[in-house]
């Protein structure tokens, strides 16, 4: 489950921030985004898998992904896992690598312009 904090909606230009918690067990499937990404872990820990290198993070640690890069997230513990999500885009297009199905993470340019 995902809760947008800072976003288009609220005048953000250039910036798409959130809180992501994951139940015991739950993840997000292997994805690339069209821009970077800056995850802080805020509380319990879980597993990332970064351009196919594993790391174990805890709270407070933070993670750095470039554009394109594919990587997930899980919750490999008994306890909710939580973290925050920054983008330096109004626009994410959140890529899944499995089924090759895409997604927004913040507004999609159509309705950032305008465009019908």
């Amino acid at each position: 489950m995902s809760q947008r904090l800072t976003t288009y909606q609220v005048g953000a230009q250039s910036l798409t921030s959130g809180i992501s918690q994951f139940a015991p067990g739950a993840a997000v499937p292997m994805h690339t985004h069209n821009c970077e990404e800056q995850v802080t872990i805020v509380e319990g820990s879980g597993v990332a898998t970064i351009d196919g290198v594993e790391q174990v993070l805890t709270a407070y640690d933070s993670t750095y992904v470039p554009a394109g890069v594919p990587h997930c997230f899980r919750n490999a513990s008994d306890n909710p896992f939580v973290m925050l999500f920054v983008y330096p885009s109004a626009y994410v297009e959140r890529h899944f690598t499995e089924s090759g199905t895409m997604d927004w993470h913040g507004r999609p340019p159509a309705e950032a312009h305008g465009d019908d």
